[in-house]
């Protein structure tokens, strides 16, 4: 005796009502960002992810017994209306913040030309990092630990206090500073993390559910950024076939993120406290020797003028400029910013007598 096959279980009322929310929300972002877009291949691309998008929130509305007025959020229409007079480029983070698709057409063009794979072997293999942004935090985080605690090191000094008291509040500063840049980095990298691994999850099932419809998107995509359209297509196709490649493709080319490397909050938690630790370590040197108060604040100024040239000399390795004249401007704002925390710290050190 055969028995009837088992229908699949309706989804949950809310959650089906919240998809096709999603849905009509990313239909109504997208042709916002189609009528802005000057590039017809773009304009195209998005007019398309939008229709699709209406189609799928049409499946959603079939689960519900009333489908409700649609109106889009206060915070879909803000970012929508700075898109308009910003352009979708400088809104890129903010529209991927709402889980719209097909942003990476935005990306960057690699040093071969172009930023998209050309094979199926290309996937993952084009995206990697060379770690140029992880050496340009150090720099940006030891330059904070130094001019920080250096500016609290020569206002304390300023007071005309003991230097131990001076020794004192440099580490405090250090503790404070290090342990602060630490847990807001590793706030910032979890939120980011849990974010992106959300959207990976939703083109995971939305790439088991709508297989097709997921590789004409991604041809689209990859024709909106100059592949001839028969080939993306056929580019595409070829990648659905593997669901573990399609969703490293999905994932980087609709989403704009790489599965491989989504940060590490403890890491870069760690990371920053020991930047930041290593350059408020610099002008306590002298008082960590024992200094007087004198002879360790001139120290401690000279040592912090003479790491912000370094500083500065090495940021130019990021902007292309005069070594010089980088380390020079950083010099200039350090000797700004740590003279007037002194005069501040003497002027309070002589009103309370």
């Amino acid at each position: 005796m055969t028995t009837a096959p088992t229908e699949p279980a309706a989804p949950d009322p809310a959650a089906a009502r919240q998809a096709w929310f999603h849905e009509r929300q990313s239909a109504w972002l997208y042709r916002r960002l189609a009528a802005v877009e000057p590039d017809p291949p773009k304009q195209h691309l998005f007019e398309a992810l939008a229709a699709a998008a209406e189609e799928q929130a049409g499946s959603w509305a079939r689960h519900l017994a009333v489908t409700p007025a649609f109106a889009p959020s206060l915070r879909a229409r803000l970012v929508a209306d700075l898109t308009e007079r910003l352009g979708p480029r400088w809104m890129r983070g903010a529209l991927i913040a709402l889980k719209l698709r097909g942003l990476s057409v935005y990306n960057p063009p690699t040093a071969s030309g172009h930023a998209m794979p050309t094979t199926v072997d290309d996937i993952g293999r084009r995206h990697r990092g060379v770690g140029g942004g992880n050496l340009r935090a150090a720099v940006f985080g030891v330059n904070d630990g130094l001019l920080s605690n250096a500016s609290l090191i020569l206002g304390v000094a300023g007071a005309g206090v003991d230097a131990r008291f001076v020794l004192t509040s440099g580490v405090a500063g250090l503790l404070a500073g290090a342990l602060s840049m630490a847990a807001g980095e590793y706030v910032s990298v979890r939120s980011q993390r849990e974010m992106y691994e959300y959207q990976i999850g939703l083109e995971r099932d939305e790439l088991a559910e709508y297989p097709e419809e997921e590789a004409e998107e991604l041809a689209l995509i990859y024709a909106a950024r100059g592949m001839a359209v028969e080939q993306a297509r056929a580019l595409a196709h070829a990648l659905i076939k593997d669901p573990a490649q399609a969703l490293d493709a999905l994932a980087r080319e609709e989403l704009g993120l790489n599965p491989d490397d989504l940060g590490s909050p403890w890491g870069a938690a760690g990371f920053s406290f020991v930047s930041f630790a290593l350059g408020a370590t610099l002008p306590l040197l002298p008082f960590l020797a024992g200094a007087t108060l004198a002879a360790g604040t001139l120290a401690a100024a000279g040592i912090t003028l003479s790491a912000l040239v370094a500083i500065g000399m090495a940021l130019s390795l990021f902007t292309g400029r005069s070594a010089w004249l980088g380390g020079l401007r950083m010099a200039a704002i350090g000797a700004l910013a740590g003279g007037a925390t002194f005069l501040i710290g003497h002027a309070l050190g002589v009103a309370a007598g």
